[in-house]
């Protein structure tokens, strides 16, 4: 059976990568790939329907986001090239984020295994990497940590691994809740909670926060991240761009938060803020 492979152009946010990759999954898709063009999508040719692509990215959430090209691939194990595509992450050289058919490498203090599926989460993108990069500067141990818009959970696996206690990781996407159980299994993992759920379902206080999201979802459920925190409690913001940190700066601050510090790379931010 012929492969049908579908070029976009580069989503404007992992949001909007997310509902992309979710919508074009419930129509037939069964694997993507990201590269310096875009993302690009496959179906076996029997599932093209070009009609429901159109529909697709009709709808407003995609009004900036366009179809290239389309195109019958020859025949080929699209698993392989798939692996072939996708290589560890490392981050400060201490820490190495990799697929499963990766083989282990002992020599980094932390070697996390992610099993990305439709999840987002792998430290392939800039927030998820940067956030990585102030976990490791951070002590975590015995600390309670709150992962909001977890994803694949490699954020909560991470904050275990430096010597978490209490962990929950909350996304309210079902194909996130069921990710994390699986990567949690494969990092050895069986006490991080995993809830599917939005800012509704906190519970308890924390000392750390993660919340690798974007910015509208950050602005607007900035207030509840706040009341699980406890007084000196750390939060982590990511998912969005420099332009943007003036507007998170001030929502935090108005909320009782000092800004500490922040990473950008390619015009992706990670901040650091304390109650």
């Amino acid at each position: 059976m012929k492969t049908i492979e579908y070029s976009f152009t580069t989503p404007s946010s992992d949001i909007q990568h997310d509902m992309l990759t979710t919508m074009l999954a419930e129509i037939g898709f069964d694997s993507f790939m990201d590269d310096q063009q875009g993302l690009k999508a496959y179906c076996l040719a029997n599932n093209r329907n070009d009609l429901a692509v159109e529909n697709l990215l009709a709808d407003p959430a995609f009004f900036d986001l366009h179809l290239l090209k389309v195109a019958e691939m020859p025949d080929k194990d699209w698993n392989e090239l798939w692996e072939a595509s996708y290589q560890p992450v490392v981050v400060n050289e201490r820490c190495r984020v990799r697929a499963p058919f990766h083989a282990p490498d002992p020599s980094f203090e932390f070697d996390l295994v992610i099993e990305p599926k439709m999840s987002f989460g792998t430290a392939n993108h800039e927030t998820t990497a940067q956030i990585i990069q102030l976990m490791l500067e951070t002590d975590f141990q015995g600390k309670s940590v709150l992962d909001m818009g977890s994803g694949t959970a490699v954020l909560a696996i991470l904050a275990k691994k430096l010597g978490a206690a209490k962990t929950v990781a909350i996304d309210n996407d079902e194909w996130a809740y069921r990710n994390a159980f699986t990567n949690c299994e494969l990092n050895g993992i069986t006490d991080i909670e995993i809830v599917l759920g939005d800012a509704l379902s906190i519970q308890g206080q924390y000392d750390v926060v993660l919340a690798n999201i974007n910015r509208n979802i950050l602005l607007r459920d900035m207030h509840h991240y706040v009341d699980a925190m406890r007084p000196e409690a750390h939060i982590y913001f990511s998912g969005f761009y420099t332009e943007d940190l003036d507007s998170i700066k001030a929502e935090a601050e108005r909320l009782g938060l000092r800004y500490r510090r922040h990473l950008s790379r390619n015009n992706w931010v990670a901040a650091e803020f304390v109650k």
